[in-house]
């Protein structure tokens, strides 16, 4: 069964699959790095129900210790299912996607070091389950072996410690955010909230994405492609042509793009230019090219002073009405109200004075 979202013909088609996603915590574990993804989990969740739909997640907290677990502040939490050594691995958790917090101590203390987690952690991304790892959870998918020779990064005061213990990993301490096929490593909790905005956006549409942004303050959510090494020519895929397609889009966002035409400049029919991309990037070329055109206006919004007349054509759209109708369609907000929601943000430590 297939559910839209969305207003207009645009709407993005997504199948109805629940997933189960895990929470993985454990003692000194940083109660904002378990807490944010959830809230913003389950606001998704909420979303769904407010329309009568099915929850499209089912989130359960996953820990190393038995409950509760006491993290960062001497708060305590209560699991939901024990990683015991006395279970067979068979009878773990299954999770679709597992996101593993940050620990307030040294990383490698507890959990890293467990085999048995060890061997988990390789079974669940040979299957394909997406592991975000927060800030130093890092060190859980280098300690497993998952990140030799692939793209990572960790908290800022774990970058030698980190490249020390794991040379083989190619460490990134320019980036945020990093992506190895299924596998996600954050610096930080706020970079965490944007990759589990960037997954809600994939699993369940943009609409659904945008809706759970504005709840937890709009400007403060950098879109993932802006933050992220992917290797491979920065993108999720090989397939170099249509690499290369999209680095063209990225230089020429204010022009007029014909598919048809940049298909042939690829060397493909259009059809074969349609289905190669679609293939590699999980949407059209149309589609990649609204979101990087759009991206481009917020932060020309964020950051310029430039009227909305003005960008709407340097983001490649002649009708400032049409870009209006587009950009309240991805973010359930005018271009003017994105703005103000912004600046009232932006300026509010000058306000005092």
């Amino acid at each position: 069964m297939a559910i839209k979202y969305g207003i207009n013909d645009n709407s993005v088609n997504i199948m109805q699959r629940q997933r189960h996603i895990g929470l993985l915590g454990f003692n000194h574990a940083l109660a904002t790095s378990l807490c944010l993804p959830m809230e913003l989990l389950q606001s998704c969740n909420h979303l769904f129900l407010s329309r009568r739909q099915s929850a499209p997640a089912k989130l359960s907290t996953i820990s190393l210790e038995p409950s509760p677990i006491r993290v960062s502040g001497g708060i305590q939490l209560d699991v939901d299912e024990v990683l015991s050594n006395e279970r067979p691995l068979n009878d773990w958790p299954q999770p679709d996607i597992l996101i593993i917090a940050s620990r307030w101590r040294h990383p490698l203390r507890g959990g890293p070091q467990r085999r048995d987690v060890q061997q988990w952690l390789r079974q669940l991304a040979l299957r394909g389950c997406e592991i975000c790892a927060v800030g130093n959870a890092s060190y859980f998918l280098a300690e497993a072996g998952l990140l030799d020779n692939r793209p990572a990064t960790t908290h800022w005061h774990y970058f030698d410690d980190f490249e020390q213990r794991y040379p083989n990993i190619q460490m990134q301490r320019d980036h945020l955010i990093t992506q190895a096929g299924s596998l996600y490593c954050t610096g930080s909790v706020n970079s965490a909230a944007d990759l589990i905005i960037h997954l809600i956006d994939r699993h369940w549409g943009p609409e659904i994405a945008q809706r759970a942004t504005q709840q937890f303050s709009p400007e403060s959510r950098q879109p993932f492609a802006n933050q992220a090494y992917r290797g491979e020519h920065s993108a999720r895929h090989g397939d170099e042509v249509i690499a290369l397609a999209q680095s063209w889009m990225h230089r020429h966002l204010a022009d007029t793009i014909n598919m048809k035409e940049l298909a042939e400049r690829s060397g493909l029919s259009q059809r074969s230019f349609q289905r190669r991309f679609h293939h590699a990037c999980g949407q059209s070329p149309l589609q990649y090219l609204q979101r990087l055109r759009l991206d481009a206006a917020r932060e020309l919004l964020k950051n310029t002073n430039l009227a909305i007349e003005d960008i709407s054509p340097l983001c490649g759209y002649s009708d400032v009405s049409y870009f209006g109708k587009l950009f309240r369609q991805y973010y359930s907000m005018t271009p003017g109200q994105f703005r103000r929601s912004v600046r009232r943000k932006l300026f509010a430590i000058d306000s005092g004075d």
